[in-house]
């Protein structure tokens, strides 16, 4: 089972796959050798996309961190920077007898990519004597799963009461028990948690989107990394809310305000800051930005509405991740931004009160015109093109949940299929296109 707590993830910027999950990979390996005892010296080597775009997504800090002990849910983002500047710095890992030495022991392996994945992590621990004591490989698969070279992904292994492995078994469901969408990924949810601690985990799931809304539209100022990219959002939202004072408000303004919330997302994101993983960082606007559209702009709006959207979100998320993928470095743009705007459609009709069907019908209008999306960003880093396509990717959500409602359900392309087309889009091509920055935008655009 992949839990709705497993697709949102509260963590940091700027990268689930890049930044998240190697943090994640990181800290297992320090409670490792904490229970070996005896290391004196640690190495952590990087290899195929990690290594690639890893400066620009932070993974080098990411790894620091997460070897300090940090967990990307907890820590506070304005600490990130000195705390790994600290440990550059002094080596000290705060294990007795242990001495890090980053521009030793950080390595950064561009030519040879590890089997499973191309982000592959390979930690080591040594003893005094320089005798290998310990050796885990790691591969961050999207959205801040991260797996061994032996085992499935990190989620638990659970079998629910209503298991579906494909959106034709879900419908199935529904029409069997009578049961909707989110009522039946909630129900599930339950082999895990209790319904209080569930509907207080989506809540906060909420929160913290909208708190991530908040802070962007707030800050401003350039985004680290080189690229000079300005910040939009506060600019753009104080026009909006100027517009609201005169008569010349434009048909189009409420795209501007969905685009709003994805901006403000996304940049809070390319600066490191408290996002949810929704499924991944690269996506992190999309989701957010629809919900607080339906709860904004939609009659109706209630906490349950909320919920709704948010577990009918995870049942089509849960369903791209298991049959396809949702890593850019695994099937470029389209299992990240695509997968995002599948799962808030789908999450938009569920709050709007459609069909089961109507549902499904959504998420696959969502998906199917993001197909062969690659994954290049500029410099290696979360904002060009990445940005801008989380407000392009939230208004088609808008849109397909709007054909889907104005329709009956019925369609000539199923999310099953669309979802494969995904699947065999990503396989094919090639991987300067899947988060390397080896290609596209990322080749023709300069890069100062």
């Amino acid at each position: 089972m992949i839990s709705t707590f497993d697709l949102f993830k509260i963590g940091i910027g700027p990268s689930s796959s890049h930044t998240v999950g190697p943090m994640v990979a990181a800290r297992r390996f320090r409670e490792a050798i904490l229970a070996r005892g005896g290391v004196a010296r640690v190495s952590a080597e990087i290899h195929g996309s990690l290594a690639w775009t890893g400066r620009g997504h932070g993974t080098d800090v990411a790894i620091l961190l997460g070897l300090l002990g940090h967990d990307p849910a907890t820590i506070d983002p304005d600490l990130t920077t000195p705390l790994a500047a600290d440990l550059r710095r002094t080596g000290d890992l705060g294990i007795p007898g242990l001495v890090f030495d980053a521009e030793r022991d950080l390595v950064f392996n561009y030519s040879e990519v590890l089997p499973l994945h191309t982000n592959g992590m390979r930690f080591r621990a040594y003893d005094a004597a320089g005798a290998l004591l310990e050796e885990q490989v790691r591969y961050s698969i999207g959205g801040g799963f991260v797996v061994a070279d032996t085992a499935a992904a990190d989620a638990p292994a659970v079998v629910p009461d209503f298991a579906f492995g494909s959106a034709r078994e879900l419908l199935d469901l529904t029409l069997r028990t009578g049961l909707t969408i989110p009522q039946i990924q909630f129900a599930n949810e339950l082999s895990l948690r209790s319904s209080p601690e569930i509907e207080a985990g989506l809540d906060a799931i909420r929160d913290a989107m909208f708190a991530c809304i908040e802070r962007g539209l707030r800050m401003e100022g350039e985004l680290p990394g080189g690229l000079k990219v300005r910040r939009r959002a506060r600019r753009l939202h104080e026009s909006l809310e100027a517009a609201k004072l005169s008569n010349s408000r434009p048909a189009h303004e409420i795209m501007d305000w969905i685009s709003l919330f994805a901006l403000a997302v996304n940049e809070e994101n390319a600066s490191g800051g408290r996002v949810v993983t929704a499924p991944t960082n690269g996506a992190a606007g999309i989701i957010p930005a629809v919900l607080r559209y339906a709860r904004d702009f939609c009659p109706g709006w209630s906490d349950a509405r909320g919920r709704d959207f948010l577990l009918t979100a995870a049942a089509i998320g849960s369903l791209i991740k298991a049959r396809a993928s949702i890593s850019g470095a695994e099937v470029g743009c389209q299992g990240e931004v695509g997968s995002a705007a599948a799962m808030a459609a789908a999450g938009l009709t569920a709050a709007l009160g459609g069909s089961a069907f109507q549902i499904e019908n959504a998420a696959e209008i969502a998906m199917e015109h993001h197909l062969g999306m690659t994954c290049d960003p500029i410099a290696g880093l979360v904002q060009v093109p990445c940005i801008e396509r989380n407000a392009f990717g939230a208004n088609k959500a808008v849109v397909a949940a709007s054909l889907a409602l104005r329709g009956d359900g019925e369609h000539r392309v199923t999310l099953d299929e669309v979802i494969e087309t995904m699947r065999q889009t990503g396989l094919d091509m090639q991987s300067k296109y899947k988060e390397t920055s080896l290609g596209g935008l990322a080749v023709n655009v300069a890069a100062c």
